[in-house]
């Protein structure tokens, strides 16, 4: 056996890791893992808040399957016929992958934030996904957010990373110095004038999408309070059975935050029922956007929001989206239906409905994003047994697109070339860059502090 696995996010190590536990120890198998980004771990490093580094301890099990001689890393790769929206990346067709390998899973992700119709992309209007990229150092990052000429932000949604970006917003910045934050960003945050964050959910607080640890970190935060929610709203209706985490999420907002209202200079608010109808962007007339809220109530039947009639209009300095993530439309087996690949018991479907011979979808990439780091285990447990009883039972009626005979010790000539050039990074390069990066951290207090590629690249090649 020799796989590709396309990705290097917790999906495609968790899949490794899980193969080198099931396979048996007679098979002379490989492993190769192929990032777009130049370090491993996908949304681990520039997903998790800051503030949560004990989510990034599964990092650990990460290395042990690195260490392992049967895997290889390679970072700054861009796997596909389409350009990479990084410019230094090593471009791998997939071609060369199907020629090379016997066994492939995309374990890709969703890359790309979902829009709201309303809410066309302006300077008044950006992704979630933006600002996550921004205080995370993403190799893809845009311009940081002019932070020091806003008051009020509009979060639409209120998922966990909604909640994520409202406390980077609202926590004092030398609360967050200790933590993984590059002080590029440090600097921006302490120049912040933002008062008020506003999380728009088009439902009610029972149906709200944050976790109950995410709540309890907003309502403790330390300098800032929550405007008090109307006792009706908290008030279930009639005859309805409420789970234990409903029960304490009304029994959290009951109380409300820490700090009373009024006693902050920063607030928020969770502003239930109400759906964006449409954004005004600054004029002459009106130095801020004006936000467009259609009242909402939930239909008992389906549980889905549907509008009143009533509007209200919030005026506001940004407006930050955060309505969850799709898969990249250009992808190989992309349903844009489903906004992800297209697979079935973990296998990768064509078109054409024909299920690929040892072709699979790990993690986000085939599920969709949903579900938190343990669930995105859970997957890619199940994708490695599934690739394990295929290798043991082959399945009758399916399509063969790779090389049932592969040479296992030969990589594509592409990443030879990358290495050679100084372009790839493997897994012994990102533990020099990983152990650089707390050393820097240390000289300043913090957990680490991140490089950007081209630090990185000299790090490594110091006569590039």
């Amino acid at each position: 056996m020799k796989l590709a696995i396309i990705g290097g996010g917790p999906s495609a190590f968790y899949v490794a890791s899980r193969l080198h536990k099931l396979l048996p120890q007679t098979l002379d198998y490989r492993i190769h893992l192929f990032d777009r980004l130049w370090s491993p771990h996908g949304l681990v490093r520039y997903g998790v808040a800051p503030d949560h580094p004990e989510v990034k301890n599964c990092t650990h099990k990460f290395d042990e399957a690195a260490l392992d001689r049967r895997l290889r890393f390679f970072g700054n790769v861009n796997v596909g016929d389409n350009p990479s929206p990084l410019q230094h990346t090593v471009k791998l067709p997939l071609s060369s992958i199907f020629s090379n390998y016997s066994h492939v899973v995309f374990a890709t992700g969703c890359t790309l934030p979902k829009r709201h119709s309303e809410l066309p992309p302006s300077a008044s209007c950006i992704s979630a996904l933006s600002m996550v990229h921004w205080y995370t150092q993403h190799p893809n990052a845009p311009s940081p957010p002019s932070l020091d000429k806003l008051s009020h932000v509009s979060l639409i949604g209120n998922g966990n990373v909604s909640l994520d970006v409202a406390r980077m917003l609202l926590t004092n910045v030398d609360v967050l110095r200790k933590y993984d934050v590059p002080e590029r960003v440090l600097d921006v945050l302490a120049e912040s004038t933002v008062k008020h964050v506003s999380i728009v959910g088009r439902r009610g607080p029972l149906e709200a999408a944050f976790t109950m640890k995410e709540l309890r970190e907003m309502i403790n935060l330390p300098d800032a309070s929550m405007v008090p929610l109307a006792p009706e709203l908290l008030q279930p209706s009639e005859g309805v059975p409420l789970t234990r985490q409903q029960t304490r999420v009304l029994q959290l907002l009951s109380k409300g935050s820490k700090n009373t209202f009024g006693t902050t200079a920063k607030t928020w608010s969770l502003d239930f029922y109400r759906s964006p109808a449409g954004l005004m962007v600054p004029s002459s007339e009106n130095t801020r956007s004006q936000l467009s809220l259609a009242h909402t109530v939930v239909d008992p039947a389906t549980q889905r929001a549907v509008p009143t009639g009533e509007t209200s209009t919030v005026a506001t300095d940004l407006v930050v989206t955060s309505l969850g993530f799709h898969g990249e439309p250009t992808a190989p087996y992309f349903d844009p239906g489903l906004g992800h690949l297209r697979t079935l018991s973990n296998r990768i479907v064509t078109n054409a409905g024909t299920t690929l011979r040892n072709v699979y979808g790990s993690g986000w990439a085939s599920t969709g994003a949903h579900g938190v780091l343990a669930a995105t285990m859970m997957n890619a447990y199940d994708v490695a047994e599934t690739i394990v009883n295929d290798h043991m039972n082959p399945l009758e009626g399916t399509e063969g697109v790779l090389n049932p005979d592969p040479s296992l010790e030969e990589i594509p000539e592409e990443v030879v070339h990358g290495i050679r050039e100084r372009n790839i990074v493997e897994y012994p390069d990102w533990k020099r860059i990983d152990e650089e990066e707390m050393r820097r951290g240390q000289v300043l207090g913090k957990e680490r502090e991140r490089m950007a590629w081209d630090e990185a690249r000299l790090l490594l090649r110091p006569s590039v």
